[in-house]
């Protein structure tokens, strides 16, 4: 009988062992990829994709790239990129949302969980290729990137109406207060340009806006309701 052997470096990873991030290194400096043929052989079979079309140009891709600006973040890596929408744990209806059309763009179910000392946080994250390009989002801190609505939504009300609802379900709040006859629908956002991306949008929808250094606020009662209605804000 053949005796088989032991895998020294089964169950570990760079994170957790010494020798395996050595011989990662090893591997990258010496610009060697170990799984090449293995990859090759999956991209063969279908198993791995080797071709990332560009996205189809509709409401669900109007709104994904709201909350993304919003809540989301995009990360280079050498040969792959990684999105991550960040969920408060107890928006289950947004976590399933989002959730759900991140699957559908990607075809493949995002990893959902808590990472870090935040455990009101919920991390959806997906990696595949040329995530930046696809959705002409760059990689990095969205909070210094220079952001123009694209023109394929400015062009149609409805693609108009999802991409705000994205960037409303990530950084929007409606606020009433009776007492005081108080309604706000806002927007809160340090980024200059998500700013006047909200405020043109809001305006080309028909409604009167206020702006401030970080927020954007409809305040008349009945664009309030109306605002809220149009975009389905917090419906799931």
């Amino acid at each position: 009988m053949t005796k088989r052997l032991k895998l020294w470096n089964k169950g570990f990873t760079k994170e957790t062992h010494l020798s395996v991030l050595k011989t990662s290194e090893t591997f990258k400096r010496k610009k060697l990829d170990n799984f090449k043929k293995w990859r090759d052989e999956m991209k063969r079979l279908g198993k791995i994709r080797s071709v990332y079309p560009i996205f189809i140009k509709n409401g669900d891709l109007a709104e994904l790239i709201g909350v993304i600006l919003g809540d989301g973040h995009i990360e280079s890596f050498p040969r792959t990129e990684s999105l991550t929408i960040s969920c408060n744990s107890e928006n289950k209806g947004f976590i399933r949302r989002y959730k759900n059309l991140m699957w559908k763009f990607f075809d493949k179910k995002p990893y959902e969980g808590r990472t870090g000392r935040n455990v009101n946080c919920i991390r959806l994250r997906v990696y595949q290729k040329n995530i930046s390009k696809r959705f002409k989002i760059p990689s990095g801190n969205r909070g210094n990137i220079d952001f123009k609505t694209p023109y394929w939504v400015l062009k149609k009300r409805e693609h108009l109406i999802r991409y705000l609802r994205g960037l409303y379900e990530a950084e929007g709040s409606f606020c009433v207060h009776k007492p005081t006859c108080t309604y706000k629908f806002l927007f809160n956002n340090s980024n200059k340009s998500l700013l006047e991306n909200v405020y043109q949008g809001l305006i080309v929808l028909g409604f009167h806006p206020h702006r401030s250094k970080c927020q954007i606020q409809v305040s008349r009662k009945e664009e309030v309701y109306k605002i809220k209605k149009l975009l389905k804000f917090r419906q799931y």
